[in-house]
């Protein structure tokens, strides 16, 4: 754990094959990270720019596309999930996320279906199953818990996405627990989304001279509280979409800003190299009364926030399709 004494965790949003071996392992060994999520935006990049995967496509015969993504990316988190599994046993998280196909955010059953799949091809405890936060993904999402699997709920923009995720979960965890007495329960983290808010809005929110890339953090915060409240103790909050886009701001601007008790933050691997430079302090989240007061302001602006969770749900769930369906193409 990055900051045992506010319980602030660090995990690296990206897996590639030579980078587990290399800087990932060095990484954990240095306690900077303890754990790490994929997505299929990720698994594209990987596959197209390391030789490894592509000898391993070339040889890979007539298999469907989807099966070769699968072995390639199974494996990948499986020997990622082998680095963290002494993190897992401590208690210290140790956790790494795989994606269902994104296809499926809308097919309640598919995502079971494929979710249980994807965890019995790995066979690691310190596995989760990430899932879109919409209305098909949370019976999921509930599913799985009752099955004893951890799960990383994706692609979380609106305080009512991160409600319909902790019902899920609880929801998960009552059945769990009449089936196995006694045990340890799954996990599960909310991944909340920040960096889109202000990629989205800052252009707006300048020309009514309000500040800038602030709204993404108010609106993770606001969450953050939420979930906080819900008091369960196998549920943290995840800040994700935490790189930074172009110069305006330092490159783990979102890090520092959003290094909360008891939460935390995957990044993207330059983001996590400029964290670690120098110090930094954990923070208390803004109070419940300067949140809402903040977006009163924004909807004084004539900024529709509802929209705007809409909006940017809508753009994740194609972005991860876009980059799932390209994959695809790459492996035909």
């Amino acid at each position: 754990m990055y900051d045992k004494d506010v319980k602030f965790s660090l995990w690296c949003d990206f897996i590639q094959r030579e980078f587990i071996d290399g800087e990932f392992s060095s990484l954990l060994a240095n306690g900077v990270i303890n754990g790490a999520t994929s997505n299929p935006a990720i698994f594209k990049n990987a596959f197209s720019s390391s030789q490894a995967y592509k000898d391993a496509i070339l040889t890979s015969g007539k298999r469907h596309p989807k099966d070769i993504y699968e072995i390639l990316a199974t494996q990948d988190i499986k020997i990622a999930a082998c680095k963290l599994l002494q993190n897992f046993a401590d208690g210290d998280d140790g956790f790494v996320s795989i994606e269902v196909d994104p296809n499926l955010s809308g097919d309640t059953v598919g995502t079971i279906e494929e979710g249980i799949r994807l965890y019995n091809i790995i066979k690691m405890p310190n596995v989760m199953i990430k899932i879109p936060a919409t209305k098909e993904g949370f019976e999921a999402m509930s599913t799985l818990i009752s099955r004893g699997i951890s799960v990383n709920a994706t692609l979380v923009f609106s305080p009512e996405q991160a409600k319909s995720c902790l019902e899920a979960f609880e929801e998960g965890v009552k059945i769990y627990k009449k089936r196995f007495v006694n045990t340890t329960l799954p996990n599960g983290v909310i991944s909340v989304f920040v960096s889109r808010f202000d990629r989205l809005l800052d252009e707006k929110m300048a020309a009514k001279s309000l500040p800038t890339a602030q709204i993404g953090i108010m609106n993770a915060a606001k969450i953050y509280h939420i979930i906080e409240e819900a008091n369960m103790d196998n549920v943290r909050t995840l800040f994700a979409s935490t790189g930074v886009k172009g110069d305006c701001l330092r490159a783990d601007y979102y890090v520092r800003e959003l290094m909360y008790k008891n939460s935390i933050n995957t990044a993207p691997i330059d983001t996590i190299r400029e964290f670690i430079k120098e110090k930094a302090t954990p923070k208390d989240a803004p109070g419940k009364e300067n949140i809402a007061s903040f977006f009163e302001v924004v909807k004084n602006a004539d900024i529709d926030i509802n929209s705007v969770y809409k909006e940017l749900l809508n753009d994740g769930l194609k972005q991860f399709v876009v980059a799932f369906d390209d994959i695809m193409k790459t492996l035909q």
